[in-house]
């Protein structure tokens, strides 16, 4: 019988990038082989290195050393935690019993630790507990455990990291090479929408980073659940410091919150439209109106939202209320209306509707301060798939909208006559220095 992890993909990367760039050979497993300390000391006898894994609720606890499970001895440890995608460790000595000792328990010389595998539970000093993160309950049960060989070293891991630096390269490349379809806008608007504290301003900050080649943090972000963003923002992106803008802009919008707090529903059809401006500040109470001041009357397409990308929190998606449920679901029928293309950020579930095809995994920047080639494919990735829906949206605009699409013709020059340029009329007024972009039919 083939032994199978219960580590995930991700779970098991993080361990092998933690510990050196291991290569993990499961040796034994609880759940087939029994809950048997002697039975798990027979099987793991002299195999080098190893990695104990124990599974308790929503976390896993393990016990990494660099010496073999040899006679009755004294070994070094590592005593680690891994929630979500961070670990957190601690060094102790270890007593190792062997045949002679069928009490199933194996425990720290200082007494902080001690792992009964029959009974199936792990006591752990307050003090260990707290330094680790985890609750104060104290035994810890043990609903299964598995133990790994771990060979090799950092050759494995630099061959890795060298693998996504290339892809990341590749990325970066077709990004800012981009064209978007026909011509017809300059850079593609995606629009950014979510729960509050999702993860819509660090996304952008994220994107910005991985072209700036250092971590930046333009748009504020925090723990506030309240959320940060209380305007509507359109942020270009230069590539590098000086370079020229990219083809997209990111559009970042107050979060959803509950009942009548947070983004207003009847705004969201103002903003896919392209008639609310930079900077506007948002009232839950009170929806943009014609009359408003910050209005735009007659949107070009250039100001319209392309690609709309909601954002979720994985770690807390499954805990959104049934109120934000509804508001995503009526908006995502709002966004399909109005003709945008969409795609999902961070979500683990379907329960909105979205084609698996549509959903992008992504960790943005929110703690670190170097970059990861592997965050930055995965940025980088999805907001590929962004100018692709967008490229979609265009292609699909009927011809009287792609002929309101100039905007880059700018001249000093006069001229008393209009001169065709496809897709619309762009006309130059007598004895001015400025330029006026016509909306005229391009029939």
């Amino acid at each position: 019988m083939a032994l199978t992890t219960r580590l995930t993909w991700l779970q098991e990367k993080l361990l092998q990038n933690y510990f050196g760039g291991k290569k993990f050979s499961l040796l034994y497993k609880a759940s087939v082989h029994g809950f048997s300390t002697v039975e798990l000391l027979e099987r793991c006898h002299n195999e080098g290195p190893t990695m104990t894994v124990i599974y308790s609720g929503d976390y896993v606890m393990g016990v990494y050393t660099q010496e073999s499970y040899q006679e009755r001895k004294e070994v070094s440890i590592i005593l680690f935690v891994l929630q979500d995608t961070n670990i957190s460790k601690c060094k102790m000595r270890l007593l190792i019993p062997w045949k002679s000792d069928h009490s199933g328990i194996l425990q720290s010389c200082e007494g902080e630790l001690l792992i009964n595998f029959e009974r199936k539970n792990v006591k752990v000093a307050s003090k260990i507990i707290e330094n680790l993160g985890l609750p104060q309950n104290n035994p810890i049960s043990i609903q299964d455990y598995e133990v790994f060989r771990c060979e090799g070293g950092f050759n494995e891991i630099i061959l890795y990291r060298v693998l996504f630096c290339m892809l990341r390269d590749s990325l970066l490349c077709t990004l800012r090479t981009h064209k978007p379809y026909g011509d017809l806008v300059p850079q593609v608007r995606i629009l950014l929408l979510g729960p509050t504290g999702a993860g819509k301003s660090s996304f952008f900050n994220s994107v910005k980073s991985v072209f700036r080649g250092h971590v930046t943090c333009q748009a504020l972000v925090g723990s506030d659940t309240s959320g940060i963003s209380k305007k509507y923002r359109t942020y270009s992106i230069k590539d590098g410091r000086d370079g020229n803008f990219l083809p997209f802009i990111l559009c970042d919008t107050l979060g959803l919150g509950e009942e009548e707090e947070g983004l207003c529903i009847g705004d969201v059809s103002c903003i896919l439209k392209g008639h609310i401006s930079d900077r506007y500040q948002f009232d839950s109470m009170k929806p943009i109106t014609s009359g408003h001041q910050n209005y735009i009357g007659s949107p070009l397409v250039k100001d319209r939202i392309h690609c709309v990308a909601f954002v979720f929190d994985a770690n807390s998606v499954e805990h959104l209320s049934p109120e934000i449920v509804v508001k995503i679901k009526s908006i995502r029928r709002e966004v399909i209306k109005c003709g945008e293309s969409h795609s999902t950020l961070n979500v683990e579930l379907l329960k909105f509707g979205f084609a698996l095809s549509d959903i992008l995994v992504v960790s943005n920047y929110t703690s670190e301060w170097e970059l990861d080639p592997v965050k930055d494919v995965l940025i980088l990735s999805a907001l590929r798939q962004m100018l692709w829906a967008a490229d979609d949206f265009l292609e699909d605009l009927p011809p009287t909208e792609e002929g309101r699409c100039i905007w880059w013709c700018r001249s000093s020059k006069v001229s008393t006559t209009a001169t065709w340029l496809h897709p619309a009329w762009i006309y130059w007024i007598p004895g001015s220095s400025l330029s006026l972009y016509g909306l005229f039919p391009c029939d």
